[in-house]
């Protein structure tokens, strides 16, 4: 079902260079995005010459499907929830791209339980760990049908729909961050990733308070 939707879907992309030099840096690359747009970031992320990639996916029932779609999409995927679960989960990713050049990091910041937008520790843990650099990603979709009944509002771009993938700026993570930087990082990079949101919406002409009120 996504391939088909993604060959009708209309893609705008905007600051593809700044992906495009983080993917030429010989350090390993690590992705954080909104767990609401999952369904219109999959197809791009898979494609070859975006790179190789593993991602994390809940133990749970909709976690099954989605671990499912993206194996079969080329992701390596790891299951883990928010908790105990979770921090294992990272600490395989950590794990894999250690031993495999090349391999970058994908993760849906505010977890599998939300709050919506609400950018958690892990993906700090994540470039921290594995010494990789960071970068907020997103996308929007018009026309779009919301999951309303959703934590996290999916969006799933309907057939023909304009869909605009937006790459932020890159983010160092110091090695060994005190606990006051650590938290801070946090800060600095939901900052980041709402207001990317914002721009990615405004590109597509949907509108979400939740970000809108993020724009810089």
């Amino acid at each position: 079902m996504i391939r088909l939707l993604d060959w009708t879907w209309r893609h705008q992309e905007f600051h593809r260079e700044r992906f495009e030099s983080c993917l030429a840096d010989s350090r390993s690359l690590v992705v954080g995005f909104l767990h609401g747009r999952t369904f219109a970031l999959l197809r791009t992320m898979s494609r070859p010459h975006n790179g190789r990639w593993v991602s994390m996916c809940s133990k749970s029932l909709d976690g099954d499907a989605m671990a499912e779609i993206e194996k079969r999409l080329g992701f390596q995927v790891v299951r883990g929830s928010s908790g105990t679960d979770g921090l294992q989960a990272i600490v395989d990713m950590i794990k894999r791209v250690r031993h495999d050049p090349g391999l970058g990091s994908c993760l849906a910041v505010d977890g599998s339980r939300g709050p919506r937008g609400r950018v958690q520790g892990g993906i700090i843990s994540l470039a921290q760990r594995t010494g990789g650099v960071l970068m907020p990603i997103t996308a929007s979709a018009n026309p779009g049908y919301i999951f309303s009944r959703s934590w996290d509002r999916t969006l799933l771009p309907l057939p023909f729909a304009k869909v605009v993938i937006v790459y932020g700026e890159a983010m160092e993570v110091p090695v060994r961050p005190t606990s006051e930087q650590f938290a801070a990082l946090v800060r600095e990079f939901e900052s980041r990733m709402l207001a990317l949101q914002a721009e990615a919406d405004s590109y597509s002409g949907r509108s979400d308070p939740l970000f809108s009120e993020k724009t810089p």
